[in-house]
């Protein structure tokens, strides 16, 4: 994103940082980056070299295998093994469609070759395994499989008749919340938009594959992966492998991006793990990108109908809002689409509901920012359409609409920030400049438009916990099973941890990604932060402790004051160098482990609506000959509590800004209805934005410190940055052009036939 001159602005609100968190600090495991001495998953070297293992797929979407051959596989040179649902080690069954707990679904048993039954287009089929890849690659092209095919449904439009409410939504939301007498208010409401928009698939393209390399030494084994949990690849590969979780470990000290795709064991892992249990030999498997598409998840398509009511002032008498998804047949996936929309905006008559079609493929998973990330897509735009049909000014319909404590859960905010977000977004971007009426404003040969829309992203916590130890040179280790996916962990938790103890920075040294480390939530959710975090700040504080006690053993450290700053310690009105206390009262050393609740144990969280806020602008001009769209300018004012490190927390909303672009005008992955295979399944075809489709984008924050959220004050806001962000250039698209698309993406096809052409000055 180097073309972006991406600004960055702190308004400074509550209780300010101090010390190192809050500060812009650079990422302290950059220069490992940079130098190419940070180790990814396929890179690693361990217990001897190697072997090496490629996955042949399926060529159908759903059946059995009828014959299977080998032989010319097996006889290829550098061929080890070559290991199929005959010869595949026994493994538990995968279980029933649906889990009866949320944790059981992130650590199920994932058997693989264990049938001859294929579920999904590319479903492995078969493994080989070589002296190197090249050799595995190509012996894998010498299997010859024939397949009974059954008749497979793919298609979501035409089979709305087939949707059934599943048990619950991701994240363990209610499926369908009610609330007044939508219907009846929706039928008398003065002003009504009732509205469909469709979503695609769209799959996680992080830079890094996924890959593994599997190590047994006796009946432990180790796993080089690149994880987002530690504890649910635990899990999950010693359920699968039917061994204690004890006897897995996890090692992901880097992961080179996730967003959702690796919070579960995939293909490679398990095939690693089982293979090179059966050849006593380390096993490498990495799955290509191509395969990745149809083995490491997807954002499902979606059809959404939203409904809103208003009064003749734009006052929501009525908000409904029903999603259809498409949902794996053997493994039951409902995103969260519509749950935003439940605290969002004031109306009294309120209908959310979520539906589920079956089809052939793979499962869903969580995609950045799962529900509000698509729902924002299609709500926000409805908000923009009523808005037209009222003659309001979208973010006066917004304020007209903003609610005194959640509309649904009728218990207040613990922050809420979002009218102020608008505001001074509006103030920055100009929007007084705004043509209230669409394909108004023109420059040449380019209709202008301008949109906003708004962002909300549920804040959550989860269980962590975390171990500081301090040596008496006064340098500081900290440990734990967080993983950092590229947000910033490592530079975060070194802030916190040197602040926390007063030591300088490079007196921290944080070890991340390691589940002989105390246990962790790990990466996702937009809860990294602030669980890593404040169960580090926990540990530090009773470190704190240990080191005041043991300056003053026995009663005479209750209720002494100590501060910790500069690399000195001052108890009562002596101060003191940290390290030579240490090297005089704890020569070897003090150790501290510290955690945090997890958000559905606590009361913060049942008492308070928890949510970081956010406004994004965009800026567009289509062309008039060829309805090219370019985005030439977006803006996010953004409201997340404390912001731990102004410089991460700005790359994370760029980042977000950059995949809301992308949704809204590129991303969709092309499912073939007939044979259940996604066609653009590389990155030369299935588009994501690029340097090039990047425009100028502003970073604001408007900081507040949330004492309800967790110690440290601070909100997730890795996804927010994803929240509306494609709404507001959806609606720019129609401000500059008066046509409404509401298909995903915003392609010429869709736009160009529509183009206003009479009112297109030559």
């Amino acid at each position: 994103m180097t073309k972006s001159s991406a600004k960055t602005t702190a308004k400074t609100g509550g209780n300010p940082p101090r010390g190192f968190i809050g500060q812009p600090l650079a990422r302290v495991d950059g220069p490992l980056k940079v130098t190419g001495r940070a180790t990814y998953a396929y890179e690693h070297e361990h217990g001897g070299r190697p072997a090496y293992g490629h996955i042949l797929g399926a060529a159908i979407a759903v059946g059995r295998i009828a014959g299977i051959d080998t032989t010319e596989a097996e006889r290829a040179p550098g061929v080890i093994k070559v290991m199929t649902f005959r010869n595949a080690p026994l493994q538990p069954a995968f279980g029933p469609p649906v889990t009866p707990t949320v944790p059981e679904v992130f650590t199920r048993a994932r058997p693989m070759l264990s049938t001859d039954r294929v579920r999904y287009y590319d479903e492995p089929a078969a493994l080989v395994v070589a002296e190197t890849f090249e050799a595995a690659r190509a012996a894998a092209g010498l299997i010859r499989i024939s397949y009974e095919r059954d008749e497979g449904a793919f298609e979501l439009a035409g089979r709305l008749g087939e949707a059934y409410a599943p048990g619950r939504t991701n994240a363990g939301f209610e499926t369908d919340s009610a609330i007044g007498d939508f219907e009846g208010a929706f039928a008398s409401a003065a002003v009504t938009v009732d509205t469909t928009y469709r979503t695609p698939y769209a799959h996680h393209n992080p830079m890094e594959p996924h890959a593994t390399l599997a190590v047994w030494s006796g009946n432990q084994l180790t796993i080089h992966t690149g994880a987002q949990t530690l504890a649910n690849f635990q899990a999950g590969l010693a359920n699968t492998l039917g061994i204690p979780a004890e006897n897995v470990r996890i090692v992901s000290p880097f992961v080179g991006g996730g967003f959702g795709a690796k919070l579960i064991v995939h293909p490679d892992t398990v095939l690693a793990a089982m293979a090179a249990r059966e050849l006593q030999r380390p096993v490498k498997i990495a799955l290509t990108r191509q395969q990745m598409f149809a083995n490491a998840g997807h954002r499902a398509e979606m059809i959404h109908q939203i409904r809103l009511g208003s009064d003749g002032d734009g006052r929501l008498t009525a908000m409904g809002y029903d999603v259809w998804s498409a949902t794996s047949r053997f493994e039951e996936f409902c995103e969260q689409t519509a749950v935003f929309a439940r605290s969002l905006y004031a109306a009294p008559n309120r209908l959310t509901r979520h539906r589920l079609v079956p089809v052939d493929l793979n499962r869903g998973e969580w995609m950045r920012s799962p529900g509000e990330a698509p729902g924002m897509l299609a709500f926000e735009c409805a908000m923009d359409e009523l808005a037209d049909r009222l003659g309001l000014d979208p973010i006066e319909l917004r304020r007209r609409n903003e609610p005194a404590e959640d509309p649904e859960r009728g218990v207040p905010f613990a922050t809420r920030n979002l009218v102020a977000c608008m505001e001074e977004g509006a103030r920055r971007f100009g929007w007084e400049r705004r043509g209230a009426t669409p394909a108004r404003v023109q420059e040449g040969r380019k209709l202008i438009g301008l949109g906003m829309a708004a962002a909300i992203r549920p804040n959550y916590i989860g269980g962590a916990a975390a171990r500081v130890a301090i040596d008496a040179a006064g340098d500081v280790t900290v440990r734990l099973d967080m993983t950092d996916i590229g947000t910033g962990t490592y530079t975060i938790l070194t802030q916190i941890a040197a602040d926390a103890l007063g030591v300088p920075l490079p007196a921290v040294r944080v070890e991340l990604g390691d589940t002989d480390f105390p246990r962790t939530a790990g990466s996702g959710g937009s809860w990294g932060a602030a669980s890593s975090g404040s169960a580090v700040h926990d540990a530090c504080s009773k470190l704190r402790e240990k080191i005041v006690q043991a300056a003053l053993p026995g009663d005479d450290a209750a209720g002494t004051e100590a501060s910790f700053a500069g690399g000195e310690v001052r108890i009562g009105g002596r101060a003191e160098r940290l390290s030579d206390l240490l090297r005089r009262v704890a020569p070897d050393g003090i150790e501290a482990e510290g955690a945090v609740q997890p958000f559905r144990q606590n009361d913060l969280y049942k008492d308070w609506s928890q949510h970081s806020y956010g406004a994004h602008f965009a800026e567009v001009a289509v062309d008039c000959d060829t309805g090219e769209i370019r985005v030439r300018r977006m803006l996010a004012v953004i409201g997340a509590g404390r912001i731990l490190n102004a410089k991460t927390a700005r790359s994370q909303i760029l980042g977000g800004m950059a995949w809301g672009l992308g949704a809204a005008l590129m991303e969709n992955t092309v499912l073939d209805r007939h044979h259940g295979h996604f066609i653009n399944h590389d990155l030369a075809e299935y588009h994501v934005a690029v340097n090039g489709d990047v425009p100028d984008m502003e970073v604001v924050f408007l900081e507040e410190h949330d004492d309800k959220a967790n110690p440290l004050g601070a909100k997730g806001l890795g996804e927010l940055g994803v929240c509306g962000a494609g709404a507001a250039v959806a609606n720019a698209v129609y401000n500059a052009t008066g046509v409404r698309v509401r298909e995903y993406p915003i392609t010429l096809d869709k736009l160009l036939p529509h183009l206003p052409t009479a009112a297109i000055q030559w």
